[in-house]
């Protein structure tokens, strides 16, 4: 579980897309403390399971399910992803309860400043819009 709140940007090391996987290498500078093979991290959103660390970069494998449905296979060596480690019992919840499982991509149509906001449009894919709520 994660809480949505991106804790620190990582850098794209690698990311080696093949028939029926990709393997994402990332520095991440924050992130990698304490990390441990098999622990999750939530990169760009999506929750990805660590399979290799060597010194603060980690690595992670992603299957044909997570490619179809997020971003991550399209990623280049410099881009930089959004992570957030999962929660842990007792630490203070500061946004919301995310599993960090994808059900699609969504297109950004619209970016508009709002005074010391900016409201972003997103089309939403047609088979998940009764998920949501105008917000």
């Amino acid at each position: 579980m994660f809480t949505g709140l991106v804790e620190e940007t990582g850098k794209v090391v690698e990311c080696l897309v093949e028939a029926h996987t990709a393997k994402l290498s990332l520095i991440a500078p924050l992130t990698h403390r304490g990390a441990k093979l098999g622990d999750s991290v939530a990169i760009n959103g999506c929750c990805l399971t660590v399979v290799e660390i060597k010194g603060n970069r980690l690595a992670f494998d992603a299957v044909p399910e997570t490619l179809r449905r997020t971003n991550l296979g399209a990623l280049s060596p410099g881009d930089r992803v959004n992570l957030e480690r999962p929660l842990q019992i007792g630490a203070r919840l500061g946004g919301h309860f995310v599993q960090g499982h994808i059900d699609g991509v969504g297109r950004i149509i619209d970016v508009t400043p709002d005074e010391n906001a900016v409201i972003i449009e997103v089309e939403i894919p047609t088979e998940l819009r009764r998920y949501f709520i105008p917000k």
